[in-house]
């Protein structure tokens, strides 16, 4: 009996210590998911408040909250963000292989610009053995690996675009038969002054907010952050982290 609950102890504790691990390696993708969730939901909240207050104003009835999470007034506040967001990461993954900005960490070095060599990028023959399979793959398979990232940013960014448009388009029509006026296309939607309007406001905060990053730690420091050049490092250095 006390070797039984002895073995148990221990595969307690290794379960414990693989969980304490998997939580140590994975901190920065769970706290942001974390966050996500918390940010999401706190919006869900509020977004809602104010649906229904204005739905009382017009002298409608308020939504229940499943009603609201599945409306498209909510969709349309969350894909909007959500296509601006990927944006902004699709056009920094793909403008940063040509254009560089000296002493930013943010930047490749100023005499890397452009998709390098093999040799720098460890493809093909250069793919060391714990390289990933298409790494080393010839043609078509390696082409599309080596642009993976920036494609599936593109891909999710159109997604996320498109989502927003077809829920902009429901939302507007929503408030359209409400004040008795009559509903519009998607084309028409996307022709909208309020449609651009919303979409490039998102569109100029993220590109302010990529250059403000690239240009401030030239100059400024986070110790200990990979966003950051080390403290003492010269202002003047490039694609250098901490």
């Amino acid at each position: 009996m006390n070797r039984a609950a002895g073995q148990h102890e221990k595969a307690t504790q290794k379960n414990r210590g693989r969980i304490g691990r998997f939580l140590h390696d994975n901190g920065l993708s769970l706290g942001f998911g974390a966050a996500f969730v918390l940010a999401i939901a706190g919006q869900a909240v509020a977004g809602r408040a104010e649906f229904n207050s204005l739905l009382i104003t017009d002298g409608l009835a308020p939504v229940s909250f499943p009603d609201y999470l599945t409306s498209s007034d909510f969709a349309v506040d969350v894909t909007e963000n959500w296509q601006s967001e990927y944006l902004q990461f699709f056009l920094y993954i793909f403008v940063t292989v040509w254009l560089v900005q000296r002493g930013s960490p943010e930047s490749k070095e100023t005499g890397k610009a452009g998709p390098e060599s093999d040799h720098d990028q460890m493809t093909g023959e250069h793919a060391r053995a714990d390289s990933p399979r298409w790494a080393s793959a010839r043609g078509w398979r390696q082409a599309v690996y080596a642009r993976s990232l920036g494609l599936v940013m593109g891909v999710i960014f159109l997604l996320s675009w498109f989502a927003q448009s077809v829920t902009g388009t429901a939302a507007y029509n929503e408030q359209q038969l409400r004040r008795l006026q009559v509903p519009v296309s998607w084309g028409e939607y996307l022709a909208r002054a309020e449609f651009w309007s919303r979409t490039l406001q998102n569109w100029q905060s993220e590109l302010l907010a990529v250059a403000s990053m690239a240009v401030l730690s030239i100059y400024l420091r986070q110790r200990g952050s990979p966003e950051s050049k080390p403290v003492g490092a010269p202002h003047t250095a490039t694609g250098v982290e901490g």
